[in-house]
């Protein structure tokens, strides 16, 4: 079966990774209709795949031709699109990372399609990813959990995430009245509270990609051990988790740093790093290196099936019912970078370590 697949958001996203991949798996699924929020991007996406295009919502929800909707606008638009195409009535939802904003918009929007059995699925690639379920494979066989985990990035600019900050520092210096003077291009980040808005924004829009996996082996947040801005834009992140030390760490440089995407699990007798191929390319899975106590050392090289398509793939098993959604897992997945980011936000504002 094919199935007839709506897309609500026409950005690089949709454009570099998800219409690619799905022009691959054209017995699987076909692109129907791509909608925009006014852009106007939509119509150069849909033509030539011979698919619908609009504005809006509206036109793309009410499309008989569209079974499954996915669902790759900004995250704030995540619940009242989702909430939008249960009422629609459609089958399935694909829902970029995060599923949603707040722990109540999670929950709401799960309790939701739990309630009309709409199948629901978020995209997080990199748990889906051949070199992730094998670096958990081989952590499993070990049978010795991880002490810490280390997810290391260096990116190069992304404009979202340097409008987030120039946007900041335009809020506050209306907030504060200051209509005498031009706002700052860049935020105040020596004020606690303004570092703290820019790190959760930051956890919950880039650290998502590898918390839900992360989670397999650090569960239960117990404390946030420290947490800081790294100007221009990043972070450093350390928390405990199930007894697990977790680092997170980001750069993200104007000039453009080489690309690095690196998880890193260590133990007492090995020492294994999951490196991921840089963000908005097709270039495989990720790969993973195994260097042990005993000097020895094994590379496993990158696959050609990276997380985007297997992600799709593993989308079709629920669509066709031979693997059930797991919405307990889904909610969970989503609460943990939000309870994370709540726990981070509480520190640096504080100023205690909890």
């Amino acid at each position: 079966m094919t199935w007839k697949v709506g897309f609500l958001g026409a950005g690089p996203g949709v454009a570099a990774l998800h219409l690619p991949t799905l022009g691959r798996l054209d017995d699987k699924f076909r692109v129907a209709h791509v909608a925009d929020a006014g852009s106007g991007r939509a119509r150069t996406l849909a033509e030539p795949l011979h698919a619908s295009w609009s504005a809006g919502d509206g036109e793309l929800l009410a499309d008989p031709d569209v079974e499954v909707v996915a669902i790759c606008s900004p995250p704030a638009e995540h619940q009242r699109q989702i909430i939008a195409a249960v009422g629609a009535g459609k089958k399935a939802i694909f829902c970029e990372k995060p599923l949603a904003t707040t722990k109540e918009a999670a929950e709401g929007v799960v309790a939701a399609c739990r309630a009309a059995g709409t199948v629901l699925m978020v995209g997080t690639n990199h748990a889906y990813d051949p070199g992730w379920l094998l670096a958990r494979h081989l952590l499993e066989e070990e049978q010795e959990a991880p002490e810490s985990i280390a997810v290391t990035l260096a990116l190069p600019p992304n404009g979202r995430y340097h409008q987030l900050v120039s946007e900041y520092a335009s809020s506050q210096a209306q907030a504060q009245a200051q209509a005498q003077s031009p706002a700052r291009e860049r935020p105040d980040t020596a004020n606690p509270g303004v570092a703290a808005h820019i790190v959760k924004q930051l956890l919950t829009g880039l650290a998502v990609h590898d918390l839900p996996a992360l989670r397999h082996f650090a569960a239960d947040i117990e404390e946030v051990q420290y947490a800081r801005f790294v100007p221009p834009i990043g972070y450093a992140v350390g928390y405990k988790a199930s007894g697990v030390n977790v680092q997170l760490a980001l750069t993200m440089l104007p000039a453009g740093p080489d690309v690095l995407w690196r998880v890193t699990f260590s133990s007492p007798e090995q020492r294994l790093d999951l490196e991921y191929p840089p963000p908005f390319v097709h270039a495989g899975s990720g790969r993973v290196i195994v260097a042990r106590a005993d000097g020895s050392r094994m590379e496993h090289p990158s696959v050609e099936q990276d997380g985007y398509e297997a992600e799709w793939l593993h989308f079709v098993h629920l669509l066709e019912g031979t693997i059930a959604v797991d919405y307990d897992q889904i909610l969970a997945d989503a609460l943990y970078p939000l309870e994370l980011a709540d726990a981070v936000f509480a520190t640096m504002t504080t100023g205690d370590v909890q």
